[in-house]
């Protein structure tokens, strides 16, 4: 037997024992057809498709050369790491047995997976699923401040923000907590992603601090062409974002599918007009935005509205959005270099709020819960975003404050004058000899 030095069997051993007791899955219940399975494992794969290589590269294209290597980095690492974390304790917290405020660790390393509850289908497929949920949120937060931050800054910022915001908002609103229980509605992450990480974007931005020269000099992206193409990525991967969120091969997840496709068109066109019209020229960063605030407004509502309202909510999104856009940069002068709050965020909460209004089987949606009126489910929406908003902002604050106070945030201003990846990876993306 190899030895093992004492503090190492004390980590590995109930690691090693939990996951024995999850390795033998219990059989799926009938339920959970061949069908079902199936489109939710094509759903997983188009979600993690959204982050790696989709967001990587939308993001990677709008920062400046030297520094679009440590954006890879940060999305792919992101990834890795809340993979494991998921696995070890997120998912048994999110989605484990309720006490109401927080699930408990019944389900720690991935133990006793069985049948969904819900959806009937095999467990494993539901947690994978969830897991890419967990994976892009964070990773949407890191626009917010790339070009001057230290990489472990990104790393711990990640596990403490994933475990102490993410999981909680989402056992409050998907996985059996008090937010469910009044009837918040959230289908595919309005309020539990794009509201959480536009909140934490928005704070992090503002306590982090510019980059320099921000905002007298102009700090275009290196490479628009990189961005569209991660963009057509995400719209492509969004599909399943939201039309598994439906958790069956059905008319729901066709529909959704439907409403999140045309909002999308819709947020695209209109950014494109007001960009047009404003400065002369239509551009294609403006193009792809705008179709992400479409994607990030549509999201929570993709199961219950209707196509006119999808029209209607990518108008919105791309007026809206890109109003916020420019107040946040040019009248607040704070830099969230990549407009996390004001497309994500402020797309997130609008989706969210009007789905009380847009949910109407008049105007084509698929109505609202039993007992619920248009008043009391907005009272209701409302909250629900509140809440988030407030526990995301608030933790990520605290995080970030202790951070600062015990370790190197920012890189320092030769760093970021050099790039991060050559100073933090020691890698070029291009050789320009």
């Amino acid at each position: 037997m190899i030895r093992l030095p004492a503090l190492a069997r004390a980590v590995l051993t109930p690691v090693l024992v939990l996951a024995s007791t999850g390795t033998a899955l219990a059989a799926p219940d009938p339920a959970a057809t061949a069908g079902n399975t199936a489109w939710m494992l094509t759903a997983t794969v188009l979600v993690l498709f959204m982050t790696l290589p989709g967001l990587a590269l939308f993001y990677g294209g709008l920062v400046q050369a030297r520094n679009v290597l440590s954006v890879l980095m940060h999305c792919f690492a992101i990834c890795c790491l809340v993979s494991i974390l998921w696995a070890a304790a997120g998912y048994s917290l999110a989605f484990g047995d309720s006490l109401g405020w927080i699930g408990t660790l019944s389900k720690s390393f991935l133990a006793g997976l069985g049948a969904h509850e819900q959806s009937g289908l095999p467990e494993n497929v539901f947690v994978i699923f969830q897991m890419t949920f967990a994976i892009i949120t964070p990773a949407l937060i890191i626009g917010a401040f790339p070009e001057r931050v230290t990489f472990p800054f990104v790393l711990i910022f990640t596990a403490a923000w994933l475990m102490l915001a993410y999981v909680p908002i989402a056992h409050w609103v998907w996985g059996g907590g008090w937010l469910a229980a009044m009837g918040v509605i959230d289908f595919a992450g309005g309020i539990v992603v794009h509201t959480s990480a536009g909140i934490a974007a928005l704070i992090s931005a503002m306590l982090i601090g510019a980059r320099r020269g921000f905002p007298h000099h102009v700090m275009p992206p290196h490479n628009p062409g990189m961005t569209m193409a991660g963009a057509a990525m995400l719209w492509v991967g969004w599909f399943g974002f939201n039309g598994g969120s439906a958790l069956a091969a059905d008319s729901n997840a066709g529909q959704a599918i439907l409403v999140t496709h045309l909002a999308a068109s819709c947020g695209a066109v209109t950014w494109m007009v007001i960009e047009w019209l404003r400065f002369g020229k239509p551009s294609s960063v403006g193009l792809v935005t705008g179709m992400v605030a479409g994607l990030a407004t549509i999201t929570p509502a993709a199961g219950v509205v209707g196509p006119v309202g999808a029209l209607i909510y990518g108008v919105l999104a791309g007026i809206l959005c890109f109003s916020v856009t420019r107040y946040i940069k040019f009248t607040l002068r704070i830099d969230d270099s990549l407009d996390v709050f004001a497309v994500h965020g402020v797309g997130g909460i609008l989706g969210s709020i009007l789905l009380a209004i847009f949910a109407s089987p008049a105007l084509g949606g698929a109505g609202l819960p039993e007992g619920a009126t248009m008043g009391s489910q907005l009272i209701v929406q409302l909250i629900g975003v509140g809440v988030a908003a407030l526990w995301s902002g608030l933790v990520t604050m605290v995080v970030l404050v202790v951070y600062r106070a015990t370790y190197r945030l920012r890189v320092s201003q030769e760093e970021e004058h050099d790039g991060l990846d050559l100073t933090a990876h020691g890698e070029r993306a291009y050789d320009l000899k």
